[in-house]
């Protein structure tokens, strides 16, 4: 199973994991992402992107048969939600919103099978997204999987080294315009700047990953050089509107 898990396997070299964000359903859009040299991970955005869990399984094949990992953003952190995605294949789950220690807890407690957890055995689908027999994936995934917990709140900057000390927690993956929102501070202040510098120093110190969601190859080569493990360098719909938007331009000169 480890063969296939390319955004851990990445993090255990300490090399850089570089991903982008998919909102649109649809494997034909991933798939031809997935195709572009350079990701080892990508996001499957069922939070606010137009993605269910009946795209699960379809999105984790496609992706993972181009040698990265789909990561699956869940809407809540309710244990039905993480086990319907991790059932599908994910190489991870992102759980938003977490304000602190014992969520977390109870987080990485119904990402893991017993005795370690409490999440269910039995899909019929799982290992097949990771090559290997039904047997294996259960007594391996615990150790291979990724549990990333997303810091976007006043309360979880405040808390971070607390959430970050969690036995189980592999990533802590900055927010930041809800950061923003949440601490009621201008985006890019000193402040917002401030709480995003603390989040990766106390992921460190308890020995975790520490990621961030970026807008652009510049913005995430910036935070790389801060310190942050895992970046984004954009999303499918504002690229399109982007490049849509840059072609008309060059229509109307």
């Amino acid at each position: 199973m480890d063969k296939r898990t390319y955004l851990k396997n990445a993090l255990k070299q300490n090399e850089p994991g570089i991903g982008m964000w998919l909102t649109m359903g649809g494997s034909a859009l991933a798939k031809t992402c997935a195709t572009i040299p350079g990701f080892n991970w990508m996001l499957i955005d069922a939070e606010h992107g137009q993605i269910t869990d009946k795209d699960y399984f379809d999105l984790c094949n496609h992706i993972t048969a181009e040698q990265i990992s789909p990561i699956i953003r869940i809407p809540s952190d309710e244990s039905w939600m993480i086990k319907r995605a991790l059932d599908s294949g994910a190489h991870g789950i992102m759980t938003p919103m977490c304000h602190d220690a014992a969520t977390a807890k109870r987080i990485v407690d119904t990402s893991k099978f017993a005795p370690v957890g409490t999440r269910g055995c039995g899909s019929p689908f799982t290992h097949q997204v990771f090559g290997v027999k039904e047997g294996e994936y259960e007594t391996t995934c615990d150790d291979n999987l990724l549990v990333i917990i997303q810091i976007e709140s006043a309360d979880g900057v405040k808390n971070v080294a607390e959430i970050a000390a969690v036995p189980g927690v592999d990533v802590l993956f900055c927010g930041p315009f809800d950061l923003a929102k949440s601490m009621d501070v201008p985006f890019g202040g000193k402040e917002h700047e401030a709480a995003i510098a603390k989040i990766v120093e106390e992921t460190h110190k308890a020995g975790k990953k520490a990621a961030i969601f970026c807008t652009s190859g510049a913005q995430a080569k910036q935070r790389l050089q801060e310190g942050y493990d895992v970046v984004s360098i954009c999303e499918d719909t504002a690229s399109i509107v982007t490049e849509v938007s840059r072609q008309l331009e060059a229509l109307k000169k």
